[in-house]
């Protein structure tokens, strides 16, 4: 349920349909607009379509229904497949049932990719054999099981839909790690933040005792207030106070080195020295799309943090890259609504932006009440062009959109490779 255009989708069901499972792959999306993974599908007899609309027969007398990240909670295809009891699971959460090996899972907010990558370069770094998978772009976490040899220790990046499936199949990974929790997603939710944080506590809901989670010190007050008793693992909070100060990153900012303090933990309970925590620490570049620099031009800095959904992580990168509040950033900024608090963020647009440059959407008008007199571009490319137009020497250019991508991308990937791309032209 739910194909999707990220390579996640595909991947599982080409998995499926190599393993010879009869299947249904149903998408609301067009034969037109799924044309680039159905090409790679094409050559199996074994799957039939539902696409530009899903069918409830479909979901009738079915062993299993995987389903992609972001169906609704109140679909009338899943509660169609529950009346008959049929498992409604997700790519991650099979993986995990069936690897066999040993899972650490990594979710939050805001931080997750960075540290699930920064772990994975200490792993790397200490010779572990892993596999990195989840939230992870054109990864099948389902298709990782052809490369099980049981030597492995799986490395997941994991959304709270992912963690549905976890919840589902009443599974949690032996080691996780939750960084950061704050309002997000709340039109999928519709505005229940509770349920948001119920899918994020499947990453611990089923630990048993001799397993680790690792909180970060945002969120460790709330999830112990919540579920503390329930909570059955050995507790172990980390904020970026627990890296040492003689660690110096190469990624700038404090939400950066609170990351990195949470993979150390991390390193820690997997028994890695810091000698070798510390040496891949501070070789990280980063991850494409969160505060990455991608050049510079005339004495100023371009940066791109396309997948900054939130004002809280566009808010980290103001003030990671202005500590001082010398007001030379250059903000590219907008897009789509998801309903969340604004008033810190605009803040801090006022304390470090010299400019704003706002891409339409949904969620700009906003932001716009502080900016009435600016342009609102309907195109990436003028915006990129007029900021760089603005800039001198010594600013930095940075794209943090603190809205979805919905609209005048298809995805937050769309986003950040358009970015990069003319950021690479000029």
């Amino acid at each position: 349920m739910g194909l999707g255009l990220l390579g996640r989708g595909v991947g599982d069901a080409i998995y499926l349909a190599e393993c010879a499972a009869e299947l249904i792959v149903t998408d609301l999306k067009s034969k037109e607009e799924l044309a680039e993974p159905l090409a790679r599908l094409s050559g199996f007899k074994n799957i039939t379509y539902t696409l530009g609309e899903h069918k409830l027969e479909d979901f009738r007398g079915r062993d299993v229904i995987l389903k992609a990240a972001g169906v609704p909670l109140d679909s009338p295809y899943i509660a169609e497949a529950r009346k008959e009891g049929t498992p409604i699971r997700m790519s991650a959460d099979l993986f995990a049932e069936y690897a066999g090996i040993p899972v650490v899972g990594i979710t939050g907010t805001r931080g997750k990719s960075t540290t699930t990558h920064m772990l994975a370069a200490i792993t790397k770094a200490a010779g572990m054999k892993t596999l990195l998978g989840g939230n992870i772009r054109g990864v099948s976490t389902l298709a990782l099981l052809n490369d099980v040899t049981g030597e492995e220790t799986a490395l997941l990046e994991l959304d709270s839909w992912q963690l549905q499936g976890f919840g589902e199949a009443h599974l949690s990974p032996s080691l996780a790690v939750f960084t950061t929790f704050y309002s997000d997603h709340l039109n999928y939710y519709k505005d229940d933040l509770a349920q948001y944080l119920i899918d994020k506590a499947n990453i611990f809901f089923y630990q048993v005792p001799g397993d680790t989670l690792i909180l970060g010190s945002q969120c460790s007050p709330i999830t112990i207030e919540k579920f503390g008793e329930a909570i059955e693992a050995d507790i172990v909070i980390a904020s970026e106070k627990n890296l040492p100060e003689d660690w110096k990153l190469a990624v700038p900012g404090a939400h950066n080195r609170y990351d990195a303090a949470l993979a150390l933990a991390a390193a820690r309970a997997l028994d890695i020295s810091d000698d070798i925590s510390k040496s891949a620490l501070e070789a990280f570049s980063g991850v494409p799309g969160r505060l990455e620099f991608l050049r510079e031009r005339d004495g100023v800095k371009i940066y791109n943090d396309a997948t900054a959904t939130t004002p809280e992580a566009t808010l980290a990168a103001l003030s990671a890259l202005d500590p001082d509040n010398k007001q030379n950033i250059l903000l590219v900024i907008g897009g789509a609504d998801k309903g969340l608090d604004m008033s810190r963020m605009r803040e801090a647009i006022h304390a470090h932006a010299k400019d704003v440059f706002l891409l339409a959407g949904s969620g700009t008008e906003r932001i716009r009440a502080d900016a009435p007199d600016k342009v609102v571009f309907t195109s990436l490319k003028d915006a990129v062009t007029a900021a760089v137009a603005q800039a001198g020497p010594g600013d930095s250019i940075l794209f943090s959109p603190a809205f979805a991508s919905f609209g005048m991308f298809k995805n937050e990937y769309d986003r950040s490779d358009q970015f990069t791309a003319l950021v690479q032209g000029l």
